[in-house]
């Protein structure tokens, strides 16, 4: 890793703030700990926030094409 000297230092500073709180970013085990929906509550997150995007960049590129092969407008 290029920076692994700054990666290391950052850790050891976050290690320092949080103390002996629990730690996700150690937590090996952390997908043993998903409840039983989260997966389904992820994906529907996941489109919520992926679906309008895209649907927003289809229609401008419909557009486009549209005006590009009609002609403009008129």
């Amino acid at each position: 890793m290029i920076f692994q000297r700054k990666y290391e230092r950052a850790m050891k500073h976050l290690k320092e703030q949080t103390g002996d709180s629990p730690k996700a970013l150690e937590d090996e085990n952390l997908a043993d700990k998903l409840e039983k929906n989260d997966a389904l509550a992820m994906i529907i997150s996941g489109l919520i926030v992926i679906v309008p995007v895209a649907l927003i960049a289809l229609l401008i590129v419909c557009g486009v094409g549209y005006f590009w092969v009609s002609g403009g407008i008129r």
